[in-house]
């Protein structure tokens, strides 16, 4: 007995929702294409320009774009507005990959080019593999998601490994001494993946650990390009 894989409706839909999501991947690719060194902001959405976070967010995102960085945030309000904003101050490109929601979460105006997502998986893609650089800021069950995806795919090597700063000793400092002292303890995780994060309490350290990430990443391109052989004519 054959099965018809589009007898019902049910069926169509889920094919139709492969298509979507490779399309959404094509195109989200597409544009980090044209974009040089960047870094991804990533906090809560609820925070006000009152708030101290909310103000280091914008001040080290336009410190970036005027070193010519790309900021990558997921295009809402909160810390993703406020980093936007920041990159908008200081006259540079910032990019905005937003999610369609029920109660829809509104594209803030400072991004300079933007993608709206349908599914969040896409999103998390773009999001993880989008920058040299990840900086979490204080945030909720979204942020942490975020924050352990891109630990686990550097943990397991499915990306290269890449600068994670947590912004916010006061906020972090408990996370971390459950990364310390139950899952390293445990062995859960090896003592190693401790290093695969640092803290920064203030916007200058932050800028200056970001700067010299950045700045080494691209002199090893520089000689990787420089030792390969050159093109041997048949």
């Amino acid at each position: 007995m054959t099965t018809d894989l589009f007898a019902n409706d049910k069926n169509i839909d889920q094919s139709w929702r492969v298509f979507t999501i490779l399309s959404e991947f094509v195109q989200g690719f597409d544009m980090l294409r044209k974009y040089g060194s960047a870094v991804t902001f990533m906090g809560s959405a609820r925070t006000l320009p009152s708030d101290p976070y909310h103000q280091a967010a914008t001040e080290l995102a336009c410190m970036l774009a005027g070193e010519g960085v790309t900021i990558v945030t997921g295009g809402g309000e909160g810390i993703m507005g406020a980093a936007n904003f920041g990159a908008y101050r200081a006259g540079g490109k910032s990019i905005g990959f937003n999610i369609k929601l029920p109660m829809e979460q509104k594209l803030n105006p400072y991004v300079t080019e933007s993608k709206t997502f349908h599914y969040f998986f896409s999103r998390k893609v773009m999001l993880a593999y989008a920058s040299e650089v990840y900086v979490f800021f204080p945030g909720g069950y979204g942020t942490f998601d975020e924050l352990l995806e891109v630990l686990t795919l550097v943990q397991t090597r499915k990306i290269e490994r890449v600068p994670i700063v947590l912004y916010g000793a006061e906020y972090w400092n408990p996370l971390v001494d459950i990364f310390k002292n139950v899952l390293a303890k445990r062995g859960f995780i090896n003592k190693e993946d401790l290093d695969l994060f640092v803290v920064r309490d203030t916007v200058d350290d932050a800028f200056a650990y970001i700067a010299d990430s950045i700045n080494n990443r691209a002199k090893k391109r520089s000689r990787s390009e420089n030792e390969m052989p050159a093109h041997q004519p048949s």
